[in-house]
Parts: structure tokens; C-alpha cells; sequence
């Protein structure tokens, strides 16, 4: 007798996005997805918390800067659905590097949360693995974000940084951008023992209390970017434009 045949859940999707050539070039990027489901578009942040009252999505993907004051709107959207709808994921667009945002995002919570730069919308890959993850209340925070932290940090006097080898380096990036340790094991190409050996070693020397399984990646990957944009980097580097 053969297994039965499950069925792929889809995962509903609302866009918000005040330019339409933009949105519209995410939903024709999100269209070729057959795990996602686009259910609403909207141009400012008004109309978007009441297609999502109304619709209850799986996920909204939002631009950080959005009508009526194009600030932060999608950061404190986040913020808002922490709190009426903690079962729906964010995934907020920005083509602002700068990691204070991305502490802002985690401020209220780092599960179901994902901060990704504009530039990488073109790639349908990277785009739904970070709309799958938030589904599933993990992170995903971008590398190139966690490459301008780790490079700050490293700069500091006495950084303990230093005290890592390269390896465990590369390790550190893996965990605050919101891998698991079987996705590091796959992205480094070492045995899920070893992985968990480096994150032990790491967790050690950078004095971090506790470095949680794989399956409580979120916890993880707040723990470390606040480490990483602790004192001096924050002040430095983490401030948000007005």
C-alpha cells in the first residue's frame, strides 16, 4: 500500500511596499514560489495592519520605511504583531545596512523575524528560505549586517574575538545569521559534532551564559548580535538615520 501524498501548506503572504514597481516585482519574484501564496498588497502601513487584521497571513513582508512618516514603520509592526499576533512572521525589507535597525527588529523578539536588504529580493531562493523560517519562528539576519558587526567588534580594543580561531569565526557569523547548527554543519562542510564543539568553545570564551540547541535558534542568534553590537560598537555604528 502506498503512503499517502501530503499536501504542501501554503504559506499565505501579505506584501506591504509604498512603491509599486517594487511591490509588484515582489510579487512576480514570489509568484514562481509554489510554497507561497501572495493574499494582499499595500502601499503604507495603515492599510497594511488592516489587510492583516482582516486576513490573518502566515507572514508579512514589509519595507522598513513606509507612509504616513516613511521612518520605521515596519520595525514597529514587528513590534505591534509581537504583541495582538504573535503566530505571524515579519520579514522586513531595508536598504539600510546599518545594524541598529536590525536591534530595533529583535528588541521586542528575535523568533519568527528576519531583516534581509533589498538587494537580495532578486533571489528567489533567499527570499522564501527567510519567508519559510519566520513561518516556523526561527531568524534570519542579513550577512551582510552580521559582516559589519563581527568587523566593528573586531575592532575594538581587547576585542575577545581575538580570542577565536577563524573557523570558530565563521561559526559566529553562521549562528547571529540565523542558522541552525545542521545548516552550518552543511554551509562549512563539518560534522554536526564539531559544530557543536565550536559553538560550545565560542559561547566559552565570549563569556555568553548558555549556547542553546539547535532547535532554539532564536534565542541564540539575539544573544549573539547583542553581544556583537554591545558598548562601543552600538554607540558607533548601530545608530539609525532620523
Amino acid at each position: 500500500m502506498r503512503p499517502p501524498i501530503l499536501r504542501q501548506v501554503l504559506i499565505r503572504v501579505i506584501l506591504g511596499e509604498d512603491s509599486y514597481i517594487v511591490r509588484e516585482g515582489l510579487q512576480q519574484v514570489l509568484a514562481g514560489a509554489p510554497q507561497v501564496t501572495v493574499v494582499a498588497g499595500c502601499a503604507d502601513a495603515d492599510s497594511l495592519l488592516q489587510e492583516v487584521e482582516a486576513l490573518r497571513p502566515d507572514v508579512v513582508v514589509t519595507d522598513i520605511r513606509m507612509p504616513p512618516t516613511d521612518t520605521d514603520e515596519g520595525i514597529r509592526l514587528a513590534a505591534h504583531l509581537r504583541v495582538a499576533h504573535p503566530d505571524i512572521g515579519v520579514v522586513v525589507l531595508s536598504q539600510y545596512s546599518d545594524p541598529g535597525y536590525v536591534l530595533a527588529l529583535l528588541e521586542s523578539g528575535s523568533d519568527g523575524r528576519a531583516y534581509l536588504l533589498k538587494e537580495r529580493v532578486h533571489d528567489r531562493r533567499q527570499l522564501v528560505a527567510a519567508i519559510e523560517a519566520v513561518a516556523n519562528g526561527q531568524s534570519v539576519i542579513d550577512p551582510k549586517i552580521v559582516e559589519v558587526l563581527v568587523t566593528a567588534k573586531a575592532r575594538t580594543e581587547r576585542s575577545p574575538l581575538s580570542e577565536l580561531t577563524p573557523r570558530e569565526l565563521e561559526v559566529l557569523a553562521a549562528i547571529a545569521e540565523g542558522k541552525s547548527n545542521a545548516a552550518i554543519s552543511d554551509a562549512l562542510v563539518l560534522t554536526k559534532r564539531a559544530v557543536e564543539k565550536h559553538i560550545n568553545s565560542i559561547f566559552l570564551k565570549l563569556n555568553l551564559s548558555h549556547a542553546p540547541e539547535a532547535d532554539d535558534v532564536s534565542p541564540r542568534v539575539k544573544a549573539t548580535l547583542l553581544f556583537l553590537a554591545e558598548s562601543d560598537v552600538i554607540s558607533a555604528h548601530t545608530h539609525p538615520e532620523p
